[in-house]
């Protein structure tokens, strides 16, 4: 493997440096570095970030290969800037076993594009009426830490409990979608006055935190980590900043378009914005911000949830709920939280891959960009402006919410412990 110097990067933001790779590893960082013997890529200014780490991936392999591959999802994410992805359990079959998390685990490892960490299901099938096969994913070559029954909330309270008891035997976390079904029955959007003008199904905020209530509750009875999925509203804001304060171990993630976007698009009518949890209010959105921004929400994690065309392009009572999101995820939050004010690049490296990879615990990811660390990393042009358009994804789904919508930053280079996945914006 040849030696790079990426010279003239905006380390996390800050004065252009040049920096060496040297194998899989990052050999030194300063200015002025000889280029001797070594491939230079010029960064001209562009800021250069930790490899991101996404918490919240539907991979969607095995059983909806229609939808996503590891290997299209992996690309994908080299595309985006990232260099780790934690796959959601809700295949077909359910990864639920020792032996499909292995099957997630080694494609990951023979496509080669960032590191797949599968995520175990909670319960068998996800029907939240037994516990899957928690220790045993744990003990399996993938090593699974984090569980989540990802698409359907773990509504028993008995059943969650005895999850965070398991788990915390090995220093796992269970990562819950929190929604309480028999609140949001039918429901089609966030419940407010846009429902109510349309006529569609209602889905509450108090579903969404009557349950982190409870579970950061339990953890708290049971002195186990639980993961709050995709926080949406200021209430569930306002509950976890309260469990924080009592020293509860919860963290929690929002996702891009929740930090973004409102149920005032709804009124189109179009499926793309058809999410759950649903897209909030202004109000919500704002609250998500400051609270990201605050350190009460962790992380950003994508949610990206690829669908194939036909389950997309339909009425919106048929429509499939999701959207992909590995492609745009560190455009958005340069457009909602850098151009704002609201964080800086270090801020965003923290939230978009130091803190995801402490959840998770994505061992050589998250680290410092400095000498001896694994060459995981990521340069953004953070100057380019440019319209989005999916036609030029590498995710095998289109299902975008910001088709021809302009945003900031582009993910120019991606490297996996100092191999390119991604050059000039093309991947490897």
């Amino acid at each position: 493997m040849s030696k790079i110097l990426i010279r003239g990067a905006k380390v996390l933001g800050g004065e252009p440096q040049d920096v060496l790779i040297d194998g899989e590893i990052i050999a030194e960082v300063g200015t002025g570095l000889s280029d001797e013997g070594t491939v230079v890529v010029e960064a001209d200014g562009k800021v250069l970030l930790p490899g991101l780490v996404d918490l919240h991936t539907h991979l969607r392999e095995p059983g909806r290969e229609d939808s996503e591959t590891v290997l299209t999802g992996t690309r994908a994410a080299a595309s985006g800037g990232f260099t780790a992805v934690f796959a959601m359990a809700n295949t077909f079959p359910v990864a639920d076993t020792a032996g499909v998390v292995e099957q997630v685990y080694r494609l990951g490892q023979e496509h080669g594009y960032c590191d797949v960490q599968p995520i175990g299901a909670v319960t068998v099938g996800l029907e939240g009426k037994k516990l899957a096969e928690l220790g045993a994913m744990h003990e399996s070559a993938a090593g699974v830490t984090v569980f989540s029954d990802d698409g359907k909330c773990v509504d028993d309270a008995v059943m969650m409990r005895r999850a965070l008891e398991y788990v915390k035997a090995f220093g796992g976390v269970v990562a819950q979608h929190a929604q309480e079904p028999r609140l949001t029955e039918g429901a089609q959007m966030n419940e407010g006055v846009v429902s109510a003008e349309l006529g569609l199904g209602g889905w509450p905020a108090v579903a969404e935190e009557s349950i982190i209530a409870r579970d950061v509750l339990l953890a708290e009875h049971v002195g186990s980590r639980v993961h709050i999925c995709h926080l949406s509203t200021a209430g569930s804001v306002e509950i976890v900043r309260w469990a924080k304060s009592r020293g509860i171990d919860v963290t929690a993630e929002v996702t891009p378009h929740h930090l973004l976007l409102t149920d005032e698009l709804v009124r189109s009518y179009n499926p793309v914005y058809k999410v759950n949890p649903p897209l909030r209010t202004e109000r919500d959105v704002l609250a998500l911000r400051e609270a990201l921004a605050d350190g009460t929400i962790d992380i950003v994690a994508t949610d990206h949830a690829p669908h194939p065309h036909e389950d997309k392009d339909c009425e919106w009572g048929a429509a499939a709920m999701g959207m992909v999101g590995l492609e745009t995820a560190l455009s958005v939050v340069q457009e909602t939280m850098v151009a704002t004010g609201l964080l800086d690049w270090a801020g965003v490296a923290d939230r978009m891959s130091v803190k995801p990879a402490k959840i998770g615990r994505a061992s050589g990811h998250g680290r410092p960009v400095s000498a001896g660390e694994p060459a995981n990393l990521t340069l953004v042009d953070t100057a380019y402006r440019g319209s989005v358009d999916p036609a030029g994804f590498a995710s095998r789904s289109r299902n975008t919410p910001y088709e021809g919508r302009e945003l900031p930053g582009r993910v120019t280079h991606t490297w996996l412990r100092g191999k390119a996945t991604l050059v000039d914006g093309k991947l490897t």
